[in-house]
């Protein structure tokens, strides 16, 4: 599959699910904001955050299984680098009160003024991120 249509494909089923979300169950899918309710669950909360995140997952493995080569060649890295991003992005979700799905998916479906905000400003730390790595530091990010 040609990767804009791969990329087409994931950007409209996040938008499906996230809408479905929506209708049915009536929440806003941001992922940090489902993932953070498991971690401190609310009476109720937690079988369909722990339903949603587990879909997540069940994606990724069934991706694999099915069709490897849309994912790409594996990206090898020691420990250290995926644990200090995991943090860094957790921190910037908890700084910015939402992670890119919140905010870029369905914050600026809502025309949410600090959404607009927040994904200008993940946007631009991406794009600084990679051409520091790329063109700094000459990695191959």
């Amino acid at each position: 599959m040609h990767p804009f249509l791969a990329a087409l494909a994931g950007g409209v089923l996040i938008g499906l699910s996230a809408s479905l979300l929506l209708l049915f169950n009536g929440r806003t899918a941001g992922i940090s904001g489902i993932t953070g309710g498991l971690l401190a669950p609310v009476a109720g909360e937690w079988g369909w955050r722990a339903a949603f995140v587990g879909g997540l997952v069940a994606g990724g493995f069934l991706l694999r299984a099915l069709a490897p080569g849309l994912l790409g060649a594996p990206v090898v890295t020691g420990a250290l680098i995926p644990v200090a991003a995991g943090l860094l992005v957790g921190f910037g979700t908890r700084l910015g009160n939402g992670c890119t799905s919140g905010h870029g998916v369905c914050g600026l479906a809502h025309g949410a003024p600090r959404s607009l905000a927040a994904t200008m400003t993940f946007m631009a730390a991406g794009a600084l991120t990679v051409f520091v790595v790329r063109h700094v530091l000459g990695g191959a990010a």
